[in-house]
């Protein structure tokens, strides 16, 4: 992990293992349904009634499930939602783009392995659990933001001069070296470009796109990184901004 001596390690986290079971018991055949793989498809549609059912019917036609929706930004015109859908074990998920895609207006973004349950808008829940337990408030922020923003780690930094440091991380935080985020002190939540600001290289591994709030005071930064990506948009940037804010202002009263 990232310490006092500088930006240092933490080790990836393995996806669950899914346990399997025997098919037969006795001689007969168990009736359990096959689990099937499931992923995270965020796509961008028109803003018009039936334009998210037309999706759902083309996912169902290629033979995925539905098992949840989330709205992530709504725009004049357009809509960019989430939806965590299940395929039967051997199905490509190209699938789901091409299924997808086949409705009139319908843009792809990203399709990702998924884990676990799609959690929606569960800031309060965090918070609160932040609140009970004030000493343990950064790490439980840097835990939980990945669950809220469907990424893969987090983890809140500091600068002190020319070298910054991490303060709390999630696990599947990256290894990293010591180094100067000079694009530290933050005014507003930004998507980190690492052509401008400088990261250790191992957070822009695996085609990570990483966004960062301020936290705190003006030194430190609660920072987000999405391996393989979707970019983050501005209604996460602004739902960022407002948990950090949040959080920083509980603990700094607390502590």
């Amino acid at each position: 992990m990232l310490t006092e001596s500088g930006l240092v390690c933490a080790a990836s986290a393995a996806p669950p293992a899914s346990s399997g079971a025997d098919p037969t018991r006795g001689g007969f055949v168990s009736s359990e349904r096959t689990v099937g793989v499931s992923f995270l498809l965020r796509v961008v549609l028109p803003d018009k009634p039936g334009s998210l059912g037309a999706v759902a019917t083309a996912l169902g036609n290629a033979g995925a499930d539905i098992l949840g929706v989330n709205v992530v930004e709504r725009s004049p015109g357009n809509a960019v939602d989430d939806l965590a859908v299940e395929l039967p074990p051997g199905r490509p998920p190209d699938v789901l783009i091409t299924a997808a895609e086949s409705v009139p207006g319908v843009e792809v973004e990203s399709v990702r392995p998924h884990f676990g349950q799609l959690d929606t808008h569960h800031e309060l829940e965090l918070i609160e659990d932040i609140t009970g337990d004030p000493a343990g408030g950064m790490t439980l922020l840097a835990e939980g933001v990945p669950r809220i923003f469907r990424a893969g780690w987090a983890m809140i930094v500091e600068r002190d001069g020319d070298r910054s440091f991490r303060l709390a991380e999630s696990a599947a935080a990256p290894e990293t070296r010591e180094g100067d985020l000079h694009w530290l002190p933050l005014k507003r939540a930004v998507v980190i470009d690492p052509a401008l600001h400088w990261v250790p290289e191992p957070w822009t591994e695996l085609d990570t796109e990483l966004a960062a709030a301020p936290f705190g005071h003006g030194l430190q930064a609660l920072v987000v990184g999405r391996p393989g990506g979707p970019a983050f948009r501005p209604s996460e940037l602004a739902r960022l901004t407002h948990l950090a804010g949040i959080v920083a202002t509980v603990l700094g009263s607390q502590g």
